[in-house]
């Protein structure tokens, strides 16, 4: 099976490499060849366009930032729609792993299956370790034979595979997941602020609740590197805004109100304004920490 994959950054590179290091025939692009670079002298083929790479392969993937980065991988003018409509598609799937709007999955499984392939919605959990591990939570949208046909594909890269419904789910299920992470996130900072202040230390404060029912695995990840001052990015702050925006337009279309969400996506909006974008979901303590002058968790 020829493996072609578009876009190779924190979580797209450690998934593309997995695939490689198993033996599949990869070809890749991504808009800074530099990123792909680790990949290209491990093996791979390096493709001009997301068309080029569909041209030489029979599953595309892709790992972008942004719904309108997606759509214009498939469906721009030198996108995989423009590579598989032109031939013969037969038995090709696309999938997208980014994090993207439920709506615009619709439209693209329903435009590939008119082209005469399949495309699944298949966001993922887990960060920069899970994708480095083969540990992400794949939750993958659309067509259930084309979900198993993937399943080796998937187990390279995850260990938490699930189809959960049709083209779509897989996006609504990240958004939900997404919704979760935020609320937990703020209560890891917050629980960290509040224990500095209190004098305690700090990681006996995280060892102390980390098994117990305040647990999570934002917590375990996050709350040491807090600790730390590591804010590199195992997942960008610009990119969480993103899908916290994008649950917020969906509930609103559900007829929902979500006022924790939004509280913690302004929260994020103001980290980005401190110039945070580019740093890890972890820099949420430092907005914070702003608000009650605490200078140690500062840059």
């Amino acid at each position: 099976m020829r493996i072609g994959w578009i876009g190779t950054g924190v979580i797209g590179g450690s998934c593309a490499k997995r695939l490689l290091e198993a033996g599949y025939p990869l070809v890749v692009t991504t808009r800074s060849p530099q990123k792909a670079k680790p990949l290209l002298d491990a093996g791979a083929k390096w493709g001009d366009s997301a068309a080029d790479v569909a041209a030489q392969t029979d599953v595309v993937f892709s790992c972008v930032g942004y719904p309108r980065d997606v759509r214009d991988v498939f469906f721009g003018a030198r996108g995989v729609l423009a590579a598989w409509k032109e031939g013969n598609a037969d038995g090709k799937v696309y999938v997208d792993m980014s994090t993207s709007s439920p709506e615009l999955a619709v439209e693209i499984a329903d435009a590939a299956k008119t082209s005469g392939f399949e495309a699944l919605d298949a966001p993922v959990s887990g960060g920069d370790v899970g994708a480095r591990n083969g540990t992400l939570s794949i939750m993958i949208g659309g067509s259930e034979e084309a979900a198993k046909r993937l399943t080796p594909l998937f187990e390279r890269l995850g260990t938490n595979i699930r189809r959960v419904g049709e083209p779509g789910a897989g996006q609504r299920t990240k958004l939900a997941n997404q919704i979760l992470i935020a609320g937990t996130m703020i209560g890891v900072c917050e629980a960290l602020l509040y224990a500095y202040r209190a004098g305690l230390d700090l990681e006996k404060t995280i060892a102390s609740v980390a098994t117990g029912a305040a647990g999570s695995w934002s917590l375990s990840n996050y709350g040491p590197r807090i600790i730390k001052g590591d804010y590199q990015p195992g997942f960008y702050v610009e990119h969480f805004v993103k899908d916290m925006g994008l649950a917020l337009e969906d509930a609103e279309k559900l007829q929902i109100a979500l006022p924790g969400l939004a509280l913690v996506r302004q929260l994020y909006v103001a980290l980005v304004a401190q110039g945070g974008s580019r740093k890890g979901v972890q820099a949420l303590v430092q907005a914070l920490a702003r608000l009650s002058d605490l200078d140690t968790f500062h840059d």
